[in-house]
């Protein structure tokens, strides 16, 4: 783009941001001098607000329905004025770096700026210049040019508040380098070189009583070592007190445990409770106080061992039982002390004596007979009383149900002539619709009677033969598979 001015146009254009050069061959003349001051420059001066975006090159060729140009120091843009007042971005690159190389002076020459240079270089100039600074809007006491403004506020203003990024406080530019300089909330790694970074208003304290590399004396021998070797100090310090391996109770230095032990192995005393799995072992002396400090623990070794023994003892009952147990279907009964437990049946109503389970086979129903010496039902305070009841067995699953042996019950006759011998018998059939009989429950009932003879033995026989001899009488149970009464 070339641009055309009149004859009068550098006297018209004295107040234009620059002056236009004559870019044509139509004139002979040079370009005058481009010194210029620009005409808004006062209002520039007068106005707080940003610097204006452009100036234009030709008022009075505009005026005069010429071509004239403007250039927008903001976006650093040269725009062409055309007769309909609008502008257009100009797209001839060789006219663009013409003007931009033209020689302009400062917009603030009449206030005493000296500088001047090529037009493209006029905004950096503004940056700097002296003459075009205002003061800081937060009062900093600052100069700064209007298009530095917004910059100098966010990041170099001395009164500009900012957080803190260790303690999120707001403080003004001036302070806030001193102040996270000596923040307490800023991070500091510990001095003492364990790896840990803390708080600088905690530092002081991390360092005393938490740092693993602080420094702690053994408060046995004496030296220092860091915290984090101390407990492996103490499994080597010949200082150090340790048990007796006797359990006296005693503690001695490590260096001293063979002497001690010389010592300690005369005269020692097991704890009373050691059966109950006590260890302790010492001085006579130091017995008692033994047994008052642990007798929580010595009752609870005793009750573990009163359960344990409670535990063999049953073991122990059990193999007795099987191995007292009848497996051919017939038990003798031996019942002793009958006097004593007549009377006892008297005043005690519902007194029931048990016999021991037997078998029918090795692999057969599980039985028990049941004896009431003072009689059960209608044979009480008349008669003995005496039933068989089925108990869960061993094999119950692969057995016939419901129950059909032959069950019979005799009172022996102890007459030492057994030719003579009268026994007295009784024997029933099992009822198949009798609940009874049928396979019994997991879980024993006590309180079933099974099936039996409340009237077996009237008591006044008992006197008559010897069915009781020494206190002593006897019954037979038997459970035969064949049908039909047994005797």
């Amino acid at each position: 783009m070339s641009a055309r001015p009149s004859a009068n146009l550098w006297h018209d254009h004295e107040d234009s941001a620059f002056h236009e050069p004559e870019y044509s061959n139509s004139s002979p003349t040079s370009p005058p001098s481009y010194n210029s001051t620009p005409a808004s420059y006062e209002s520039y001066q007068q106005s707080s607000d940003d610097a204006p975006d452009y100036e234009e090159l030709d008022h009075t060729a505009s005026r005069a329905n010429s071509t004239g140009l403007v250039y927008n120091i903001k976006s650093e843009g040269i725009f062409e004025c055309g007769s309909t007042d609008s502008l257009e971005l100009s797209n001839d690159p060789v006219t663009r770096s013409a003007i931009l190389q033209s020689s302009v002076s400062c917009i603030h020459r009449q206030a005493g700026c000296g500088w001047s240079g090529q037009l493209g270089r006029l905004k950096g100039h503004l940056n700097t210049c002296q003459k075009d600074a205002v003061g800081c809007l937060n009062q900093c006491g600052a100069k700064i040019a209007r298009v530095m403004m917004e910059d100098h506020m966010l990041y170099t203003c001395s009164k500009r508040l900012v957080n803190c990024l260790y303690c999120r406080r707001p403080f003004t530019g001036a302070v806030l380098e001193d102040h996270q300089a000596a923040c307490g909330f800023e991070p500091l790694y510990c001095e003492n070189k364990c790896g840990q970074r803390v708080a600088r208003n905690r530092l002081k304290a991390h360092q005393v009583n938490t740092c693993s590399k602080r420094l702690v004396g053994c408060k046995y021998c004496g030296r220092s070592f860091t915290a984090d070797t101390l407990q492996g100090h103490h499994v080597k310090c010949n200082k150090f007190p340790v048990p007796c391996p006797n359990r006296c109770g005693d503690n001695c230095p490590r260096e001293d445990v063979e002497r001690h032990l010389a010592d300690c192995e005369r005269g020692t005393e097991p704890c009373p409770h050691a059966e109950a799995g006590c260890r302790w072992k010492g001085a006579k002396h130091r017995l008692d106080r033994h047994i008052n400090d642990n007798a929580s623990n010595h009752l609870d070794l005793t009750l573990a061992h009163s359960k344990r023994q409670a535990e063999y003892i049953l073991k122990l009952k059990q193999e007795l039982e099987r191995a007292s147990t009848s497996y051919t279907g017939t038990l003798v009964w031996k019942v002793k002390d009958v006097k004593a437990k007549m009377e006892e049946s008297k005043d005690t109503d519902g007194l029931e004596l048990v016999s021991l389970p037997f078998y029918t086979s090795q692999c057969g129903y599980k039985l028990q007979a049941s004896l009431f010496l003072n009689g059960n039902g209608g044979g009480e305070d008349s008669h003995l009383s005496i039933y068989i009841k089925i108990l869960p067995g061993e094999f119950d699953s692969i057995l016939k149900w419901p129950f059909r042996h032959t069950v019979s019950f005799s009172l022996l006759d102890q007459n030492p002539d057994r030719t003579a011998a009268v026994n007295i018998v009784e024997s029933f059939l099992p009822d198949p619709t009798w609940p009874n009989f049928c396979r019994p429950s997991k879980q024993e009932d006590k309180d079933q009677l099974g099936f039996g003879f409340p009237k077996f033995v009237p008591h006044a026989m008992l006197k008559l033969r010897d069915y009781v001899k020494d206190d002593t009488l006897f019954i037979r149970i038997k459970a035969d598979p064949n049908k039909g009464i047994c005797v």
